[in-house]
């Protein structure tokens, strides 16, 4: 029996203009399409490729649970592979969309590493990060410079490392952390250079100076962009 295949596809960051050709091809092929939803809130992904979505598609949602617990996440993403199995064994690639990238912090690597049984396909998305720079009109490297890409829920130690001695980053997962975040920079005299970024190429999308953002906590899809400095370096 031949079973379907598993598509990882990335719809990019938020505008749906930036999916690949690629993406909606593969995704308006498939005659399953499924999609994370956290938290109780309808899935971004979804809603990014909803306009791509030929209808009449059967679609499977794959609610993660509010509560952080790795029991509980560990718990849905199995019943979610399940789901997902029983489909691919009747013959039916599904389709899974990821926001930006399907292997770039998303909940695909999660039903990926589940379902290893079946041929798979990736196509990639546009990540947060280099939306945020086209958004803020703001080169992140050039050259040999390099560039570090780190999540705010890290422990204020290896935030402070892992920042202290690279010429440009990404801070992504801002959320709560925005005042870590802050303390950060400024202990490492990098405040000054922090653009703060919010629904990158999204509706809503705001870009200003970290210094100008003074909210205790940021929304969900809300990064900071250390970019490369004036001179070229720190």
């Amino acid at each position: 029996m031949i079973t379907g295949r598993l598509l990882g596809i990335g719809v990019g960051p938020g505008d749906p203009e930036l999916m690949t050709l690629k993406a909606i091809r593969y995704l308006r092929e498939a005659p399953v399409v499924a999609y994370v939803s956290a938290n109780g809130r309808p899935s971004i992904a979804r809603q990014i490729a909803a306009t791509h979505l030929l209808g009449g598609q059967r679609e499977i949602n794959l609610a993660l649970p509010m509560q952080r617990l790795p029991q509980l996440a560990e718990a849905a993403y199995n019943e979610g592979a399940s789901r997902i199995g029983a489909e691919l064994e009747q013959g039916r690639d599904v389709a899974v969309l990821c926001e930006g990238d399907p292997l770039f912090y998303g909940s695909f690597a999660q039903l990926l590493v589940r379902l290893t049984a079946y041929a798979a396909e990736i196509v990639p998305g546009v990540v947060s990060f280099t939306a945020a720079a086209a958004a803020a009109r703001q080169p992140l490297v050039a050259g040999s410079e390099s560039f570090v890409v780190v999540p705010a829920t890290a422990p204020l130690p290896q935030l402070r490392a892992r920042l202290g001695h690279r010429e440009a980053a990404a801070i992504l997962k801002v959320g709560r952390h925005v005042d870590k975040v802050r303390q950060v920079l400024s202990e490492l005299g990098l405040l000054e250079r922090a653009i703060y970024v919010e629904r990158a190429s999204a509706g809503r999308e705001r870009v200003l100076r970290l210094t100008d953002f003074d909210d205790d906590e940021a929304p969900y899809f809300a990064l900071v962009l250390l970019p490369r400095s004036a001179s070229g370096g720190r």
